[in-house]
C-alpha cells in the first residue's frame, strides 16, 4: 500500500531539522561559527556529498537530502526574514542618507566587478553572452552571510558595516534587470533589447509603488486591529503573512522576495508594532536562515574540486582578490577610511547566492553549458564558504592600519605636567562628571584621552583634556605623574585598565588610584593589581537606588546618607579581603590614602 505523504520530501526535511537540532550546537560547543556549521554540513549531507553513495549504501537516504529541491522553497524564506528584520531596523532617513553609497559606490562596484569578471572569461574563452552574465553574477556578493556575520558581531552599525550593506542593497536592486537580461537572451527575442528592459523596469518600478502605497495604507491599521485583540498567536501568524505577501509581490513584479520583505520592514520600522515584530519573528528567522545556509552547502560538489583543484582553487583566490581590490579602490574615492575599505573589500570579495539562481536559468536556457555553470556554482559556494574567515582576517588587520588622517592641531597641545594634581584618565560622560566635581572643589587636574575625534571637539568648549594614551608611561610622565596626587581611572575597557594600572604602579608606588569597575567581581579583581579604590558600578547603582527610595519614603535623609556610606565601606572591606588582604579600606599594600588638601 502506498504511503498517504511524500516520503521524500519529509525525509529530506528531517536532515534539515537534525541538522539544526543536532550539529549546529555541537559546532557552537567547539566554538566555530554556526554559518559555516550549516554550509559544511550542507556540502556533506547533500546530494552532492553523501547524497551521491546512496546506489551502494541505501541507509544514507535517511541521513541525507536526495533532491535540494525539497528544501529549496523553506530555506529560501531565512533570507527573506533577515531582510525583513534589517528593513526594520532602518528608517526612511538613515536610508537616505545611504543613497550615496548605495546608488554611487554600489553601482560602481557592479559595473567595475562585472567588466573585470567578464574580461576574465572573454580571455578563457567564452563565447558572449557567457562573460556578460558570469560577470554580472559573480559581482554580486553575499547578502545572507554577510549580513549574518556583522549582525552576529554587532557590527551592522560601523562605517564597514553601514557600507557593507548599502553595497549589497544595490546588488538586490540590480537582481531585477539582470534577470531579464538572461531571459531576454535566452528566449531569441526580436526587436531592441534596450526597449524591452525599460518596459519590463517601468512595470516593476510600477508593481514596487504599489507595494509601497499598500503597505502604507494597510499595515498600520491591520497590526493595530491584531494588537486589540490581544491574542500573541494571531499577531505573529499576521506578522507571517505580511512578510510572506509582501515577498511575493515583490517577486510576481519581478524583483526578489528578499527586497519586498525588505521593503515590508522599513515601512513598519516607523511604527509603534516595530519591537513586538522582531521578537515575533526572530526563532522562526534563525532556524530558516540556518536552513539556507544548509542549502547553500549543498551546492558545493566536491567532485568539481577533485576534478580540476589547481584551477579552482586559484580562480576563487582571484575572483576575491580582483572584487576586494575593486571595492577597496572605489571606498576610498568615497573617502571611507582604509580599516573600512579593506573590511568591506575582503567581506564583499566572495559571490553570493544569487549566482545559484541566475546560472541555473541561464544554463536552462541553454545560454551556458553544464560544465560552465557545474564550475561557476561551485567557484561561488568555495568562496561564500571563506566569508566568516574573511571577516576574521579583516578584524585582525584593522588595529595594524594606521589612518592618514591630517592632525587635529588640538591634538599636538601636550599637558603641561603640574604639583600635587589629579590625573583623570577618559574623558566620556564618566570622566566628565568626575572633572566637573574636581572643578567644583577647585583641585587641580590634567584629563586625558585616546579619543582623536571627541578631544579637539571638547578642547574647543573649554575643557581642560588631552590627548594621548595612558598605557604609555611616558605620556604618564609627561602628565606630571611623578608630582601628582592620584590616578582616577574612569574608562569602562577591563584589559586597558589593568594595563594603565600597572604602569602607573610601576613609576610610582605610593600612587592613590581611584578606579572603576563593572562589578563586584572586577573590583576584586582590580583590588588584587594594586589600585586603592574600585567603584563597582552595580554596586553604587544599587546603593543609590536604596538612598532615593529611603529617602523617598519619608526616612531621615542624615541618617540614611549615614547608612548609606557605611554599607559602602562593608562593601569596599568585603571586596578587599577577598582580594587577598584585610588592610583598611582605602589603603593597599604599602599604600596609604593621602590626607585630603
Amino acid at each position: 500500500m502506498p504511503s498517504p505523504i511524500n516520503i521524500p520530501v519529509y525525509s529530506d526535511a528531517l536532515v534539515l531539522l537534525g541538522t539544526a537540532g543536532i550539529v549546529i550546537p555541537l559546532v557552537r560547543r567547539f566554538g566555530f561559527n554556526p554559518v559555516l556549521g550549516y554550509l559544511v554540513a550542507g556540502a556533506i549531507l547533500g546530494p552532492l556529498g553523501l547524497g551521491t553513495f546512496i546506489g551502494q549504501f541505501p541507509f544514507l537516504y535517511w541521513f541525507t537530502v536526495v533532491d535540494a529541491k525539497n528544501v529549496a522553497g523553506i530555506a529560501e524564506l531565512g533570507v527573506v526574514f533577515l531582510l525583513f528584520l534589517i528593513g526594520l531596523e532602518l528608517s526612511y532617513e538613515r536610508l537616505k542618507t545611504m543613497r550615496r553609497l548605495v546608488f554611487g559606490l554600489g553601482s560602481l562596484q557592479i559595473v567595475f566587478s562585472a567588466a573585470a569578471i567578464g574580461a576574465a572569461v572573454i580571455l578563457a574563452g567564452g563565447k558572449p553572452p557567457v562573460p556578460l552574465i558570469i560577470g554580472a553574477c559573480l559581482a554580486l556578493s553575499s547578502t545572507a552571510i554577510v549580513v549574518e556575520v556583522l549582525s552576529r558581531q554587532g557590527r551592522l552599525t560601523t562605517t564597514a558595516g553601514r557600507a557593507s550593506f548599502a553595497i549589497l542593497l544595490a546588488q538586490d536592486l540590480a537582481v531585477a534587470p539582470l534577470l531579464l537580461f538572461i531571459s531576454i537572451f535566452g528566449t531569441g527575442e526580436s526587436g531592441s533589447v534596450a526597449g524591452t528592459l525599460a518596459l519590463a523596469l517601468a512595470n516593476a518600478a510600477i508593481a514596487l509603488g504599489v507595494i509601497v502605497v499598500a503597505g502604507r495604507v494597510v499595515m498600520r491599521p491591520l497590526f493595530r486591529l491584531v494588537a486589540s485583540v490581544g491574542m500573541s498567536d494571531l499577531f505573529v501568524a499576521t506578522t507571517l503573512f505580511v512578510i510572506v505577501a509582501a515577498g511575493v509581490a515583490a517577486a510576481a513584479a519581478g524583483f526578489s522576495m528578499a527586497l519586498g520583505a525588505f521593503i515590508a520592514g522599513l515601512l513598519l520600522a516607523e511604527t509603534e508594532f516595530r519591537k513586538a515584530i522582531e521578537t515575533a519573528i526572530d526563532p522562526f528567522k534563525g532556524l530558516l536562515l540556518g536552513l539556507f545556509f544548509f542549502t547553500v552547502g549543498m551546492n558545493i560538489d566536491f567532485r568539481e574540486l577533485a576534478r580540476d583543484p589547481v584551477w579552482l582553487l586559484g580562480s576563487a583566490a582571484a575572483l576575491v582578490a580582483v572584487k576586494s581590490i575593486i571595492l577597496i579602490a572605489l571606498a576610498r574615492l568615497f573617502r571611507l577610511s582604509w580599516r573600512a575599505s579593506i573590511e568591506t573589500g575582503l567581506l564583499l570579495g566572495p559571490g553570493g547566492e544569487f549566482a545559484f539562481v541566475a546560472i541555473g536559468m541561464a544554463t536552462t536556457l541553454g545560454l551556458i553549458d553544464a560544465k560552465v555553470s557545474s564550475f561557476t556554482v561551485a567557484l561561488t559556494s568555495l568562496t561564500m564558504l571563506l566569508i566568516p574567515a574573511l571577516a576574521h582576517v579583516a578584524r585582525r588587520l584593522a588595529p595594524m592600519i594606521r589612518e592618514d588622517k591630517p592632525l587635529d592641531p588640538e591634538l599636538t597641545v601636550a599637558p603641561s605636567g603640574g604639583a600635587n594634581h589629579a590625573i583623570v584618565i577618559g574623558h566620556g560622560r564618566v570622566g566628565q562628571v568626575v572633572c566637573s566635581m574636581l572643578d567644583r572643589h577647585k583641585f587641580q587636574y590634567i584629563a586625558v584621552d585616546n579619543d582623536a575625534a571627541a578631544v579637539p571637539e571638547q578642547r574647543r568648549q573649554g575643557r581642560t583634556v588631552y590627548y594621548g594614551d595612558a598605557t604609555n608611561p611616558e605620556f604618564l610622565k609627561s602628565c606630571g605623574l611623578m608630582e601628582a596626587a592620584a590616578v582616577i581611572v574612569t574608562i569602562g575597557e577591563a584589559k586597558g585598565i589593568d594595563e594603565i594600572v600597572a604602569q602607573v604602579r610601576a613609576l610610582r608606588a605610593d600612587m592613590l588610584v581611584v578606579s572603576r569597575a563593572r562589578d563586584a567581581e572586577h573590583a576584586r579583581h582590580l583590588y588584587q593589581i594594586g589600585v586603592t579604590d574600585a567603584v563597582p558600578e552595580t554596586i553604587e547603582a544599587s546603593l543609590l537606588l536604596s538612598e532615593a527610595a529611603l529617602i523617598g519614603l519619608g526616612m531621615a535623609m542624615g541618617l540614611v546618607v549615614a547608612s548609606i556610606h557605611e554599607k559602602r565601606e562593608e562593601f569596599r572591606h568585603e571586596l578587599q579581603q577577598a582580594a587577598g588582604g584585610t588592610r583598611p579600606a582605602g589603603e593597599t599594600a604599602g599604600v596609604k590614602r593621602k590626607p585630603p588638601r
